[in-house]
């Protein structure tokens, strides 16, 4: 089932239960598949890589604007980001644990035959092709640098 099919049925089970933090939440993926569908000048559906770097953006703002309502001493503001983000990180894929990130990107160095900080960017690029929907960025990163320090 594509990911607006399945938006669409949420989205009526949201209204149902009169939810309104979820119907917003997932009124935002759809308008934000749509947007991304009419850009492209696409008639047919995203890709799933697609439809995951989507749902990632769309949680990576959410986590990113109640950081910064924390941060201010706002969390009247943060609370309904954070649970929006939970909403939209449903429709991803189970995300890898450190322990599992890690063992992926040491099999990587290991197989490359890669070593020392002067080789982030080639770990970074396989790794974060490798692990793409899988891991955020930021953890990869920061393990990738442990790694080859």
């Amino acid at each position: 089932m594509s990911l607006l099919i399945e938006i669409n049925e949420e989205i009526k089970n949201a209204m149902r239960a009169k939810d309104t933090l979820a119907l917003e939440s997932l009124r935002a993926v759809k308008s934000a598949i749509l947007l991304m569908q009419t850009e492209t000048g696409a008639k047919e559906e995203l890709s799933a890589d697609e439809e995951i770097k989507l749902l990632q953006r769309l949680v990576k703002q959410r986590k990113d604007a109640a950081a910064i309502y924390v941060e201010q001493k706002r969390p009247d503001l943060a609370e309904p980001e954070i649970a929006q983000a939970a909403i939209i990180e449903k429709f991803l894929p189970a995300q890898l644990s450190e322990a599992e990130i890690e063992a992926a990107v040491s099999k990587i160095i290991s197989d490359n035959g890669l070593s020392g900080m002067a080789n982030m960017g080639k770990v970074m690029g396989l790794a974060s092709a490798e692990l793409a929907g899988k891991a955020d960025g930021k953890t990869i990163s920061t393990i990738v640098k442990k790694l080859l320090a």
